[in-house]
């Protein structure tokens, strides 16, 4: 498989880092960034996914529930913390919500609803399908911003009946949430902002696909060479 191929796979978001270890860790192929970033000029390649922005707001001490998370953002283990939010989808004047939870061990998204209500039924659903009852969730701290679907009495008593510690962001601090707000800014720039959808149905289908993808095969730059599943399973099998 050449550049261009990798390129392609991709649905056109990987740049040169992305390009340069997949030719490296799945073809065997030695080869610099430069080099990596010439041919592609030559071959006329260019990653059209925007660049991420943040805008800092100053912190606000936080009154309902602690933030135990504390912006420690990698954890060594799985299912020792998760992040969760909802983000708003527009086509055509039209709006869905996308609800995930997200492993800070891998990035790995652990389950998702998609909705055309933001609502406790949402957050709830999302959760209930983000359990693998196989797992060891004993340590498991989840965070969320103050949303008032998470400052609910519904999903906190749930989360308390289920024995998870709830964590908040504080008021107003962005940099709270940075792992949760990266992944649905890089899932709108790979998928909204470069493909045409042409309907709602469109719409969810293309955010199943990438989930699914970015799960298995995207190259997660902080995880070396491996997808979160990949990395998961390689260290798994290394215990």
């Amino acid at each position: 498989m050449n550049i261009s191929e990798i390129f392609e796979a991709s649905n056109k978001t990987y740049g040169y880092r992305r390009i340069k270890l997949a030719l490296q860790n799945f073809y065997q192929v030695k080869i610099a960034y430069k080099t990596v970033v010439r041919l592609m000029k030559e071959i006329h390649i260019v990653c059209k996914v925007r660049k991420k922005r943040y805008r800092y707001i100053s912190q606000i001490s936080n009154k309902i529930t602690p933030n135990l998370l504390k912006r420690d953002f990698k954890k060594d283990d799985p299912n020792i913390a998760w992040v969760t939010d909802v983000s708003e989808l527009r086509f055509n004047r039209r709006r869905l919500y996308l609800s995930i939870f997200q492993d800070l061990y891998n990035g790995d998204v652990k389950g998702y609803q998609i909705s055309r209500s933001q609502n406790q039924d949402l957050i709830l659903k999302t959760h209930k399908k983000a359990i693998d009852p196989n797992e060891d969730l004993s340590r498991l701290l989840i965070h969320s911003d103050q949303g008032i679907l998470y400052q609910s009495p519904k999903y906190r008593n749930y989360l308390k009946n289920s024995s998870f510690v709830q964590s908040m962001s504080a008021k107003g601090n962005a940099y709270d949430d940075a792992v949760i707000e990266s992944f649905f800014g890089t899932l709108k720039c790979e998928t909204i902002y470069l493909q045409k959808v042409k309907s709602l149905f469109d719409l969810i289908r293309t955010i199943d696909e990438y989930i699914y993808w970015y799960n298995h095969e995207r190259i997660k730059l902080t995880l070396g060479v491996y997808s979160p599943i990949q990395y998961r399973l390689k260290n798994q099998q290394m215990i």
